[in-house]
This record gives structure tokens, sequence and C-alpha cells, in this order.
């Protein structure tokens, strides 16, 4: 019989008995069953059946759909099978799309180094037959898995690299509707859990900047389970603000959506504690404890401890509101002696217990636990700052082997440039001195002397040519070498005529290199050649009432042209949007370390289109700045919601010497 009527045959049956079963026993029960015995129907299929290999691979396909919500170990199973029979059939867009469900099942597991081969692998095979849809796949896999270890900044530069790729219409152009519509879904996805990782960076500002462009993307899209984890992110956000009416509101939305797709436990467990927090908050705990139950009852289910975890924990605060006190206890120590590694966890953990050993008058083991509850907080702080920098080493490490190829290639481009034009400025200045030494020894050779001065001139402008577009202390140099150095060259270049004026000609000789030398002091700013980069920065941000300065990393100093190039940057930015924007904050962010330096300026302005045209030169000016030195410039803004420019650049690669 043929394969594809057995599976719609279960469909069709698994449907009836859905419907029928619920009213029965709880919801998550029966869906449970229901799902069971649909897997367990095609898993017959798969061993009693004579199938071929392609049969068989679609069988696997339906199964690993349908475990993936519900079963980490069966999905581990059955998608172990099909990725090698899909490797064997050669269906590389098979391979790569079970190595997602095969990732993602080892990283609900915690095991993220094997989630992470599988997803690398992924990716690997994406980029090798050029497809940018499956490569937008695994790199937003990446960022998932990085999200789980609380690596959030690499989890950002994987997810905005999935968004760029995401947002161009080439990627997308010969695809059917259907996949058109899997771009819209993506793209809300993406935007979500960006602000779940601002939220849970503190930054409640970006947070809902991204949540609200999620929603916006909603008017596109039918897919609930998206709407059902943005309604949650509001909640979550609202709960962290002390807006209970609001963070209810957002809450019993999700809740809504999830009883209408009530196969999706993991998005229902997590809508299931956020109701208990937020009741626990008003003070209704028989509704706290009624989600509760039902978020363990999920957890349960996945038998998966990272969510029990989490409802244990909650339970237990609600037990001790209640002053229940030993149901406190009990709850606690279930969470404690389930996983008592998981900082983030246990210190609530460990406070619960403690407090209702208080109150139960046990003030031994409310001490043990007090004593933990304090290790656990000061190893928390230890992890923020070693998750930060390992954060860092992880981003940069994944991207070494293809930086280095491209620095290397800019870096023989860079010398061979560097090559010609010290050259031709060589050969300028020879020139200018036989063309000034000429003119003083004959009046009478001065038409044929002006005519190579003009071939000169033109030699200048065309290396001139070359770096337009750099920064405006550049123009202000240009400035003053005219107006001050020039005036007096002139002079002396007339003194030089006159045999009676040779002494003039050597007072203003030496004013002009006076001139000169404060011409080249003043191109490096006097904080910044003393104190730093951080230093300067800092005391910069503190000059301007609204502006933040936060800085993670190594204080050692840096090449001083780079130096340069950040601070411009920096003074550049917030000036722009103190200026243009209207921001009632802002927020500069400067990370450094051995192998990249980066500075990121936010703020919560009037924003643009950054597809618009900017009309100043001061954007342009930056990017060419940051692009002589072999770095990235990125803009994200929309109008009315803020904008934020991160600038990137590697100390080691050598930058050109008139970059100032």
């Amino acid at each position: 019989m043929n394969t594809r009527f057995f599976i719609h045959l279960l469909r069709y049956l698994f449907l009836l008995v859905f419907i029928q079963v619920c009213g029965g026993a709880s919801a998550a029960d029966n869906r449970w069953d229901d799902f069971t015995r649909y897997c367990d129907s095609l898993k017959n299929i798969l061993h009693t059946q004579t199938l071929t290999e392609k049969q068989e691979l679609e069988i696997l396909g339906e199964i690993i759909g349908k475990y993936a919500a519900f079963d980490m170990d069966s999905t581990i199973v059955y998608a172990s099978k099909m990725i090698n029979l899909a490797h064997k059939l050669k269906e590389y867009k098979t391979e790569v799309e079970v190595g997602y469900h095969l990732g993602a099942a080892w990283c609900f597991k915690g095991d993220y180094d094997r989630a992470l081969s599988y997803f690398n692998n992924s990716l690997e095979i994406a980029v090798k037959q050029k497809d940018k849809i499956l490569e937008i796949g695994a790199l937003t896999m990446l960022a998932f898995n990085y999200v789980k270890q609380g690596k959030y900044n690499t989890s950002i530069d994987y997810y905005l690299k999935s968004l760029k790729l995401n947002e161009q219409d080439d990627v997308w152009a010969n695809e059917p509707e259907k996949e058109k519509k899997w771009r819209i879904d993506n793209e809300i996805k993406i935007l979500t859990n960006l602000g779940e990782i601002y939220r849970k960076l503190n930054n409640p500002d970006m947070a809902i900047l991204y949540l609200d462009k999620a929603a916006e993307a909603m008017a596109f899209s039918t897919h609930l389970i998206r709407m059902s984890h943005i309604y949650i992110e509001y909640a979550e956000n609202y709960l962290k603000q002390g807006d209970m009416d609001k963070a209810l509101e957002y809450a019993l939305k999700s809740d809504s959506i999830n009883t209408i797709v009530q196969y999706r436990i993991t998005n229902n467990h997590q809508t299931q504690c956020l109701l208990a927090s937020i009741y626990l908050q008003l003070n209704d705990y028989d509704q706290a404890l009624q989600h509760a139950n039902e978020a363990m009852a999920e957890a349960d289910i996945l038998t998966d401890n990272n969510l029990r975890l989490n409802a244990w924990k909650i339970l237990s605060s609600i037990y001790l509101a209640m002053k229940r006190y030993p149901e406190a206890e009990a709850e606690a120590l279930k969470a404690w002696q389930t996983d008592s590694t998981n900082i983030d966890e246990s210190r609530t953990i460990a406070h619960n217990i403690a407090l209702a050993n208080i109150y139960m008058h046990n003030p031994d083991k409310a001490a043990l636990y007090l004593q933990k509850y304090s290790e656990l907080n000061d190893q928390y702080s230890e992890k923020s700052f070693h998750t930060t920098v390992s954060d860092l080493a992880v981003k940069y490490e994944t991207e070494k082997k293809e930086f280095r190829i491209a620095a290397l290639e800019d870096e023989r481009t860079l010398y061979v440039f560097l090559s010609v034009t010290g050259g031709a400025l060589f050969l300028s200045l020879l020139f200018l001195f036989i063309f000034q030494y000429r003119l003083a020894v004959s009046k009478q050779k001065l038409a044929g002397q002006r005519i190579i001065q003009l071939e000169q001139e033109k030699q200048i402008i065309a290396i001139q040519s070359v770096i337009d577009g750099e920064t405006e202390e550049r123009k202000r140099l240009a400035r003053d070498l005219h107006d001050g150095l020039g005036g007096m060259l002139s002079i002396v270049k007339l003194n030089l005529n006159d045999v009676e004026h040779l002494q003039n000609a050597r007072e203003m000789l030496d004013q002009s290199i006076s001139e000169l030398r404060r011409i080249a002091q003043d191109t490096i700013p006097k904080p910044l050649l003393l104190y730093g980069l951080k230093v300067s920065l800092e005391n910069f941000c503190m000059s301007v009432p609204n502006a933040e300065f936060h800085y993670f990393g190594d204080d050692s100093r840096l090449d001083s042209r780079i130096e340069i190039a950040i601070y411009r940057c920096g003074h550049e930015l917030v000036n722009n949007a103190i200026k243009h924007s209207g921001a009632e904050n802002i927020n500069v962010q400067l990370v450094q370390d051995i192998n990249r330096v980066s500075l990121t300026v936010q703020d919560n302005g009037c924003g643009f289109d950054t597809k618009t045209p900017a009309k100043g030169i001061g954007l342009k000016n930056l990017r060419d700045r940051i692009t002589a030195y072999n770095g990235k410039l990125n803009i994200y803004s929309t109008p009315g919601k803020g904008t934020e420019v991160y600038v990137e650049i590697t100390p080691f690669i050598q930058p050109p010497a008139f970059c100032h």
C-alpha cells in the first residue's frame, strides 16, 4: 500500500481521536496519549511494511516532526537514523533540517557541544550547497544554542547575521509562496528572540523595540505560536517593570492561543510559569498554585528536568508566600537535589529553603542554606564576568579563519596602495624641492617651472582623491596647513627671490617649523594620548547629561591610530544622537580584548529609515574611517524607534599610516 496513503489516513484518524478525547482527562495527558498512539502507528508502518529508502525517510520525518515537541530521547534515536539515511541518499536539504532537530534535542538535554557539532555541520552543508535559506536556519539554530548557554553577545551576532540574510530579496526571489511565508515567520522568530535576549540583559528599551517590530510583522503571518511567544515576552517585560495589569493581560493572551494550539507543550509551560509568577505578585495564591501545577504537568510530560526545576522553584515561592513552610521547603529541595549547579535558579532555591527553615525554627539548616545562598551570589557575579569574556572569545574564534583570509588579502592590497602612494609622494616632494631651488637661482626659468609645478599638483590631487571622504579631523588639518603653514611658506618663497631678504626667509622657516609641530600635536587629542581610549570616552560621556558609558574587557592600550578612530566615532555618534534624534537616553558601550575592539551607541530618539540616503556626510565619513581599518559599521534604526550603531575593528591588523 502507498506510504503517503498510510500517513494521510493516520493524520485523519488522529484528528478524530483528538476531538473525541478533549473532554476526558487532563488536556496535557490526552495530548500526550494521542501523539503517542499516532507515533506508534507510524513506527508500526516503519517496522512491518516493506519500504523503499525514500519512503522510510518520509516516515522518519513524520515521527521526528511529532516527537520534537515532546520527547527528546525519541527524537535523538529516530533523527540519528534519518540523518544517516539522508546522507546516504545525498538528500542534503533533509540532512540539514534533521541536523536542526538533532542539535535542538541535545541542546534541551544540556549537551551544548554535541548540539553545536550538528548545527555547524548543517551550516557547512548549506554554505557548500550555496543554499541561503538553509544557511538562515543554521545560523538561527546556532544562536539558539548560545542563548541556552547564556552567551548572549554571540547569540545576538548570529541572530543579526540570520536576519540580514533573511531580509535580502534576492534570496527569496525564486522561492514558492510557502517558503516566502516561512521567511516572515522566521523574521518574527528572530526579532522575538532578540527581544528576549535584551530582556535578560536588563535592556527593556531594546527588548520592547524588537518586540514591536515582531508584532508589526505578525500582520503578514498567521503563525499562532509566534504570536504566543511575543505575548509572553511583553508579559515578562511588564512583570519586570512591576506593571502587573499589562503583564497579566499579555500572559492571558498567550494562554488563550495555547488552548487553540495544544501541541506546543514547551510554549504552554512557559506561559503557565509566567501566569503563576504574576498571580503570586498579585497575592492570588490559588490561581498561582493552579498555573504552577499545570506547568509541572507539562514538564513531567517532556521529562525535562530544566522545566521541572523552574516549576519547583515557583511552587516553592508560592507555598512560602502562603506560609505553608514544609511544602515550600519540600518543593525547593526537589529542585536542589535535581540540579544545584544551575547558578541562576539555585540562588532562589537556596534562599527559599533557608527562609522556610527560619520560619520553622530550624536555625542550623537555615544557616547552612543562607551560606550556600551567599556562595551562589558570589559565583553568579564571577560567572557574569567570565561569561562576557568567554562569549566574546567564542564569537571571535568562530570567525577567525574567514577573517584572517580576508585580512591578508586586504593587507596585500593595502601594501601595494601604500607603496604606490609613498612613491608618488616622494617624487612630488623631490620635484617640489627642485622647483623651489631653480626658482631662487633664476627668474627667467619661472614659466617652465610653473608647468612642472602644475603637473605635480595634478599628481597630488589624484592621490588625495584616493583618501577622499576621510574624517572631519583631516579637513581641519588641511585647513591649518593651508592657512598657517601655507601662508608662511609663500612668504618664504617670495623672500628667496631677493638675496637681501634671506634673513627674513630663515626666520619665517623657523616659524613654519613651529606651526607644523603645533598642527602635528593637535591631530591627537591630549586626554586620549595620556590616558587611553576607555578613560577618554568615559570622560566625554560624563560631560553629556543623558549619556551612560559601559566598558567590558581588557583595559590595555591599543595602537594610537585605532584609539583615535574609535574615539572619533564615539564622539561623532553621540553628537549625532544629541543634535538629530532628540534622544532622552544614550548608551555607549565599549568592549575590548586582544583580538577586537567594538563600540555600540544606542539611543531612544526619533530614529530614521536606513534605506533612505543620508543628507549629510557624517555617517559616510564614519564608514570610510572604519573601512580603512578593515573594520565594519552596522546601523539599525526605525523611524520613531531609536537607533543603534555598532562599530568593530581588529587591532592586530596594521592600519594605514594616513588614517587619522
